[in-house]
């Protein structure tokens, strides 16, 4: 029988938080991104385009009549160093031949990209000017569902708005971002937002507004924030070297269902079930095999098979990761030196690349050394997205490995196996490790 709770238990009431002084103080550090593009097929043409679960959070302009002319877009970002060093989403300014940077006190800059990562959608910019007003960094670890947030951004052109919630729940993965501990939030993100600040009710940042569950194009009561700890280990290494590295296991994972649970002896379907593993990775080295449940990683409780690629994705190649697994109705310790995945920011001016109109892509031929890397025979890199392949998900540095069920190897090959005529195709791409089918709409 429920019993009520105490009066000694009840909840206490908190005062809301002072979202005037903190966009007072730190509402300046904010900035509009604007860009211009020189390529027609790169998904600034038509905000509603993506049907699917997760629609970038991009404001985007009408295509003009004439497809030579530049298109432009508008994001957000925030300055994180006096000197002019700044935040922004990687989608935001993928793609642009010019990059805009306008300040709360309508100063603009041509902006420098530094550096980007389409895995985790983080690009790092850099304007010339000092003594500028910088936000004050928190850490995303510390959230609880329920916490107030504050988002500021430029929605729809409509710079310095400022939008208020909670925090929805934390650690939520997204199929198309598995590097990506999502945090959820219901404060009003739209197109334009993305790049944005998601601040906390003390004043510092914890998210990059990232993305929005829409199926209109506009905000819907689900948001999604890219966890500013997450932010600054890639920005750490972007302005370190220029380049980002991601650690790979080698293990293609999958949900415990309540069913499965008890099948392999568990109580409780937490954890990733291990469904295969690459031959000479680093999984397979250290001894996980197919059927393990990954109950732990570095000590942090696994509750969705999700989190394993976003804590492997962020940790150094060559990194000592322990691995507390469930084999055989008994749980033990493994320790796994990762390797490294597939860059995920490549060269499009390589003289080896080759398009495809078709689905809207450029690839290269992996080298041996990056197939043995990877652990495959044949595929190709996906070196730029646009067009039907953008908007079904696609992203640079994906491993394209088959087109309806046919391995592809070259671009003759590929010509070859997409069909005239075809309104849908299916794609088998590898990211992070994990492969999945991918339909693309080309029609």
């Amino acid at each position: 029988m429920y019993a009520a709770p105490s009066d000694t238990a009840l909840i206490k009431f908190t005062s809301a938080p002072d979202y005037r002084a903190i966009v007072e103080r730190y509402g300046p550090a904010v900035v509009s991104i604007a860009i211009e593009s020189d390529n027609q097929a790169n998904g600034l043409n038509d905000p509603n385009a993506t049907d699917g679960p997760s629609t970038p959070g991009f404001r985007t302009f009408p295509l003009p009549d004439d497809p030579k002319k530049p298109m432009w877009g508008l994001g957000s970002g925030f300055i994180i160093s006096s000197d002019g060093v700044v935040l922004t989403n990687s989608h935001v300014v993928r793609d642009a031949s010019s990059v805009t940077v306008t300040l709360y006190n309508r100063r603009e800059y041509i902006a420098k990209v530094l550096g980007l990562d389409p895995a985790t959608d983080i690009a790092v910019l850099k304007i010339d000017a000092s003594d500028l007003p910088t936000i004050r960094l928190g850490d995303s670890g510390a959230l609880k569902v329920g916490d107030y947030v504050l988002a500021i951004g430029t929605p729809f052109g409509f710079d310095q708005t400022a939008t208020s919630g909670i925090v929805s729940a934390v650690r939520r993965p997204l199929p198309d971002a598995p590097y990506i501990p999502f945090i959820q939030t219901d404060a009003a993100v739209n197109p334009g937002n993305s790049g944005g600040p998601l601040f906390n009710a003390h004043g510092e940042v914890i998210g990059i507004n990232a993305q929005i569950y829409s199926r209109t194009g506009a905000y819907e009561g689900l948001s999604f924030a890219i966890p500013i700890n997450l932010a600054k280990h890639i920005a750490g290494q972007i302005l370190a070297s220029g380049k980002v590295e991601h650690a790979r296991l080698g293990v293609t994972v999958q949900q415990l269902t309540q069913p499965l649970a008890e099948s392999f002896g568990l109580k409780r379907p937490d954890g990733a079930l291990i469904s295969d593993v690459a031959p000479h990775s680093a999984a397979s080295l250290a001894g996980l095999r197919a059927g393990d449940v990954i109950l732990k990683c570095n000590s942090e409780p696994i509750r969705v098979a999700g989190e394993v690629s976003a804590l492997v994705g962020v940790a150094n190649p060559s990194e000592a990761m322990t691995f507390f697994i469930w084999r055989k109705n008994a749980g033990r310790e493994i320790n796994v030196k990762l390797g490294q995945a597939m860059p995920t920011t490549v060269n499009v001016d390589a003289s080896d690349a080759f398009s495809n109109g078709k689905l809207g892509l450029i690839l290269k031929s992996p080298s041996s050394d990056e197939k043995m890397q990877v652990n495959i025979s044949s595929g190709l890199v996906v070196m730029h997205v646009s067009g039907p392949s953008e908007r079904a998900g696609i992203l640079a540095g994906d491993l394209l490995l088959s087109v309806n069920g046919t391995p592809v190897g070259d671009a003759e090959q590929l010509e070859s196996i997409v069909p005239e005529g075809a309104e849908t195709v299916a794609l088998l791409i590898q990211r992070g490790g994990i492969r999945t089918y991918i339909a693309v709409l080309l029609k």
